[in-house]
C-alpha cells in the first residue's frame, strides 16, 4: 500500500534540509500529481539551501584565511549611525565559533527590520562573546563623529569576554588598538563577523531611537531613526532641536 500524500509531506518535513535528496529518491517513481509537486518544492528547496551555503562560504573567506593560519578568535566590528542627525553612534563587536553557517546572515542594510531581530537572537545564542559600544550625541559633537565612531569600536571591543586574536572591520582601522586588525572595504557583505556585528549593532541602535520617540514625540524617531528625512528636517526647522539631536550635523538648516 502506497503511502499518503500527507504522510510523505509530514515524514519530509522531519528530514534536515542537507539530507532531503537522498529522500527523494525514494519517491522519484511515485507519478502521483501532489508528490510529484511534493518532489519539485523540496529540491527548489534544497537547492535554495546550497546556494546559500555557498553565499556564507564566500563571506566565511576571510575568516578561513585567519583560521587556516592558526587563529582562534576573530572579532568582527561595525558601526551604525555615523549619517544621522540625533541619536547615539553605535558599534558592536562580534566572535563567532569557526565554521558556523548562520543562514540569511547579510549587510544588516539589505534585510528587513523582522529579518535582522531574527538574526540578532540567533546571534547572540550562537556567539563566542558580543558587545555594544555607545557613545552619545553630545559626544560626537565634541570630537566628531569618526573619532566617536573609533571610540565606540573599542569601547565594544574592551567589553568582549573573550579577548580576540585578529579583528575584520568594515572599512576602516581601529587607531591606537594593540590587536591585528584587517579593515574590509564592505566588509558587511564580505565577512560574517562583521555582518554579524553590523546586524546586533543595528538592532541595539534602533531600539535606542524607538525609545526616544516617545520623549521626543514630535520627530519620528521611530521610523526615521534620527536620520535626515524631509520630514525630520522639516520638524526641526518648526519646532527646533531636542536634547538628542546632534548640533554639528545640523548647523547648515538651524
Amino acid at each position: 500500500m502506497r503511502q499518503s500524500i500527507k504522510y510523505i509531506k509530514d515524514y519530509l518535513d522531519t528530514i534536515p534540509i542537507n539530507d532531503i535528496n537522498d529522500e527523494l529518491i525514494k519517491y522519484e517513481k511515485d507519478d502521483r500529481k501532489g508528490v510529484v509537486n511534493l518532489i519539485l518544492k523540496y529540491k527548489k528547496k534544497y537547492e535554495n539551501y546550497i546556494s546559500e551555503i555557498n553565499r556564507l562560504n564566500k563571506m566565511s573567506f576571510f575568516e578561513n584565511l585567519y583560521y587556516n593560519e592558526g587563529v582562534q578568535y576573530i572579532a568582527g566590528v561595525d558601526e551604525v549611525g555615523r549619517g544621522p542627525l540625533a541619536g547615539p553612534v553605535v558599534a558592536a563587536a562580534v566572535i563567532l565559533p569557526k565554521d558556523i553557517k548562520i543562514e540569511g546572515i547579510n549587510d544588516s542594510k539589505k534585510i528587513t527590520d523582522k529579518k535582522r531581530r531574527e538574526l540578532d537572537k540567533i546571534i547572540k545564542e550562537k556567539a563566542l562573546a558580543y558587545a555594544i559600544g555607545e557613545v552619545s550625541n553630545k559626544l560626537i559633537d565634541e570630537i566628531n563623529i569618526l573619532n566617536a565612531t573609533y571610540k565606540a569600536m573599542k569601547k565594544a571591543l574592551s567589553k568582549l569576554s573573550i579577548s580576540p586574536d585578529i579583528v575584520l572591520v568594515d572599512a576602516v582601522t581601529i587607531p591606537d588598538i594593540k590587536i591585528k586588525q584587517k579593515a574590509i572595504i564592505k566588509g558587511d557583505e564580505k565577512s560574517v563577523s562583521i555582518s554579524a556585528a553590523s546586524i546586533i549593532a543595528k538592532v541595539y541602535r534602533d531600539d535606542i531611537m524607538i525609545k526616544y520617540d516617545k520623549v521626543y514625540t514630535e520627530y519620528g524617531f521611530s521610523k526615521n531613526k534620527g536620520y535626515g528625512s524631509q520630514s525630520h528636517i522639516e520638524t526641526i526647522k518648526k519646532v527646533g532641536l531636542c536634547d538628542i539631536h546632534r548640533k554639528s550635523f545640523t548647523k547648515s538648516f538651524v
